[in-house]
């Protein structure tokens, strides 16, 4: 099969509704080579970059309250910062670039997909509708 690894993809073939940030930024454990007390943050395994990871909200409003929060792994020798959040918005709209999904079978032994991002950043389009029946001012 040609693909090898994790498959590229567009933040609009994962996020179409957008999504919005629910967590802190953290480093990912590597649970390897963590022991005794002493914290080792993960390395990607293709390009030993350090992982981070973020909860995220799923936008898509057809999904159920147990698959709208999930986690996405960013790839980034520092620290990355979220966006500056949105006056009037409960939650950080927040995009990301260099997404891959690597599929794998979860403990339930149900298909799941980890995703990894190259780059976090604000949306580039931000739209705020009028409730519906409202005039736009």
């Amino acid at each position: 099969m040609a693909i090898q690894g994790p498959i590229p993809v567009t933040y609009a073939m994962v996020f179409p509704h957008g999504c919005y940030i629910v967590g802190e930024v953290e480093p990912v454990k590597d649970f390897d080579a963590s022991a005794g007390g002493r914290f080792v943050q993960a390395r990607d395994k293709q390009t030993a970059e350090l992982v981070w990871q973020v909860a995220v909200m799923d936008g898509d409003p057809t999904l159920k309250p147990a698959q709208k929060t999930l986690a996405v792994k960013i790839l980034a020798p520092v620290q990355p910062t979220p966006p500056q959040s949105m006056p009037g918005l409960p939650f950080t709209p927040v995009e990301f670039d260099g997404i891959t999904v690597t599929p794998y079978v979860n403990a339930a032994g149900r298909l799941a997909y980890s995703i990894k991002a190259r780059e976090m950043r604000p949306p580039r389009h931000t739209q705020v509708k009028a409730p519906a029946g409202k005039d736009a001012a």
